[in-house]
């Protein structure tokens, strides 16, 4: 095995490449940041969680992220820690913790949710489970971002339970025929190629008859739809099979071995999601405060209780996720309290809505021009999308209840019925 580069060394060729290619951010350390006050009137009053672009802003943000991806992967930043037989470089996780020091010290652009699931899920989840050539043909190409992946997960008849989907996969020879419906599809509108979890067993236990597939969107029969938030925006899409033909080699492990591709993926998202929470997602505290403020309400006994108790929910849940930022550093593998803190996150959306509501009153629902009035509708209306992506909250608490508290698993009656035998008495029930 080669002799690995000096970290420092690795650290400072990073910081020369990035200041040659990139803006760097102004210099705030930590505590600067925390000092700076919220100036009422100044600035973007932009706080909603699932933005709001038309379909021409948005693909100009996604190439933008594209053509700046393709720069940091020529150079050998993009796959720091991949195998060297897949195109990476073969360093461990702390070189890339060094480089993401330098590179947050720079302005890059950022395109929402597409390219972390296409980079930070998709591209894993084939490396774990493809053969040499669907490694060959996906990985870096999906780490390039010269192609993008999202998932093709969740159903509206399976809610959570995501065992429970009847997207039907049918053998025709060396083809596959998928019929079902996806929905809560983050990116696929802007995605050439989808991870599809489909039924191709209807007649063994639900977790046992799951296949997985590479779908390519340019597929007769795939059909994308945008759905429109009431928050504005489609960051979300359905995407309807209709007798959609997929080669066999499309297909991602075994026949059968559905769902051990599906919580393979899903374990990707939750290191993703607990790792990406960031209490600046749809506001910060600090504009709360100013709000606050601006209002004259800031004295009111009731509201500063309230101010306080949205503080010490957001502190909290600040310290839980630096400590397992500290964890990872360490080289420990992220375990339930990743839950813990998308958990925290979600409630903190939701209480900073809360707050603000009080606080604001009727003017964050009635647009009179007021700078940083109106624009909290779109928090509040978006932050009840962040319970279900990433994990609905449920889940989050069946992983703590059962893996931390060591409660008994929920009771699961259809655990050992074949699948179809399961919907025949859900549907008596």
């Amino acid at each position: 095995m080669s002799e690995l580069p000096d970290i420092d060394q690795f650290r400072k060729e990073a910081r020369v490449w990035l200041e040659q290619n990139a803006e760097p951010l102004p210099e705030i350390n930590e505590a600067e940041e925390e000092d700076q006050e919220v100036v009422w009137g100044e600035g973007s009053d932009n706080v909603a969680i699932f933005h709001n672009f038309t379909d021409e802003e948005e693909l100009a943000r996604l190439n933008a992220v594209k053509a700046w991806q393709a720069k940091k992967f020529d150079a050998g930043y993009a796959m720091i820690n991949w195998p060297e037989e897949l195109g990476g470089r073969g360093l461990s996780a702390s070189y890339v913790r060094a480089y993401m020091a330098e590179e947050r010290k720079f302005v890059v652009p950022s395109a929402g949710e597409l390219p972390p699931t296409s980079m930070g899920l998709i591209a894993p989840t084939v490396a774990a489970f493809g053969t040499p050539e669907q490694k060959d043909r996906w990985c870096k190409a999906i780490m390039r971002m010269d192609i993008c992946g999202c998932q093709l997960f969740s159903e509206p008849s399976a809610g959570s339970d995501l065992a429970s989907l009847t997207t039907r996969a049918v053998r025709d020879g060396d083809e596959w025929v998928l019929n079902g419906q996806k929905v809560w599809t983050s990116g696929a509108r802007f995605s050439e190629w989808g991870l599809a979890i489909t039924r191709s067993d209807f007649d063994v236990p639900k977790h046992k008859g799951l296949t997985a597939f590479m779908v390519p969107f340019d597929c007769k029969g795939v059909e994308v739809r945008p759905i429109k938030q009431m928050s504005g925006g489609a960051n979300f899409n359905e995407v309807f099979f209709t007798d959609a033909r997929i080669p066999d080699e499309y297909r991602l492990g075994p026949v059968g071995e559905g769902w051990r591709v599906a919580l393979t993926c899903l374990g990707f998202e939750r290191d993703h999601s607990s790792s990406s929470s960031s209490s600046h997602t749809g506001g910060s505290f600090k504009q709360v405060v100013a709000a606050a403020a601006w209002a004259g309400v800031l004295e009111d006994p009731i509201i500063r209780q309230e101010i306080a108790a949205l503080y010490s929910m957001l502190r909290t849940a600040q310290y839980t996720n630096r400590r397992v930022a500290a964890g990872m550093r360490a080289g420990q593998t992220p375990g339930p309290e990743g839950s813990l803190g998308k958990l925290m996150w979600t409630a903190g959306m939701t209480k900073t809505g809360e707050v603000i509501a009080r606080v604001l009153g009727a003017k964050v629902v009635v647009d009179g021009g007021e700078w940083g009035t109106y624009a909290w509708s779109e928090h509040i209306l978006g932050a009840p999308g962040y319970r279900i992506a990433g994990g609905s909250d449920e889940i989050q608490r069946n992983i703590i209840g059962e893996r931390v508290l060591g409660l008994p698993a929920e009771p699961r009656v259809d655990k050992d019925l074949p699948f179809s035998e399961a919907q025949r008495q859900t549907r008596k029930a």
